[in-house]
């Protein structure tokens, strides 16, 4: 299993532009249905922090997310959008309870 974590703040004004670029993503995950793959983005308290977590039930495969249209339209003046860039990180999981489970 891999997971990776990115974290990254918006400009106060994108944060609407910013929501509405990653449901679009989702929409389009939903069509591609790519299998073992799970994705969430949680929103902080702040309305312009975000914070994107991805795994691949197998290390080897790689992320279907620049396949997607809508991921690449996502990443277009993500520079412009943000007052603190993205950040990746790996994660190594302790623990989960029904974290990966699909809930649509």
């Amino acid at each position: 299993m891999r997971n990776v974590m990115v974290r990254y703040k918006v400009k106060a004004g994108e944060a609407a532009a910013n929501e509405a670029l990653v449901r679009n993503v989702y929409d389009e995950l939903r069509l591609a249905a790519p299998a073992g793959f799970h994705y969430a983005t949680f929103v902080l308290d702040d309305d312009v922090s975000f914070v994107h977590v991805a795994s691949s039930d197998n290390a080897e495969d790689s992320s279907p997310l620049p396949e997607l249209a809508a991921f690449r339209a996502f990443l277009e003046g993500i520079g412009e959008r943000c007052d603190e860039p993205p950040a990746q990180a790996p994660l190594r999981e302790v623990g989960s309870y029904g974290f990966w489970d699909d809930r649509g």
